[in-house]
């Protein structure tokens, strides 16, 4: 797998992750919603930790930027 998230992609997909736990953790989310929106925060935490999101890979989407050499 190549890698095809930037920093900044990483961190905004943390970001949001974070203030989903939030919204769960203050019972302002609960139910169906709840359970959807942690299923996206878990996918948003685990592509971030390995900078590769499958869903940019058919739509040619990259925000990684290689380094000069």
């Amino acid at each position: 797998m190549k890698k095809n998230m930037g920093m900044a992609d990483k961190a905004i997909r943390i970001l949001i992750a974070v203030v989903i736990g939030v919204l769960y953790f203050t019972n302002t989310i609960s139910g169906t919603l709840a359970i959807i929106l942690g299923i996206v925060a878990v996918a948003f935490v685990l592509t971030s930790f390995i900078s590769f999101c499958p869903l940019y890979l058919p739509f040619g989407i990259s925000t990684f930027k290689k380094k000069r050499e």
